[in-house]
């Protein structure tokens, strides 16, 4: 596949995907331990899912150069 994004977008199309995929995994281990694998499972998952992606991603962005500062000033760089 040819990149075809702008390289200035990166760090969005990053913390869309880590958000996505995070929220996707915590929230279907935890719909998984409330409800286990019942018939509702699926679709609970989801619904827990999206709003957890519409919240993650913003917080993602926010919290990023927080973390990259912080790392920064701990990591010894060689």
């Amino acid at each position: 596949m040819k990149p075809f994004l702008p390289r200035k977008y990166e760090h969005i199309a990053f913390g869309l995907m880590l958000s996505g995929m995070m929220s996707f995994l915590v929230s279907g281990f935890a719909t998984l331990i409330s409800l286990g694998l019942s018939p509702e499972f699926p679709l609970s998952w989801v619904k827990a899912w999206l709003p957890s992606w519409m919240l993650a991603f913003p917080v993602v962005l926010v919290v990023a150069p927080f973390v990259r500062r912080l790392l920064s000033s701990i990591v010894i760089r060689d």
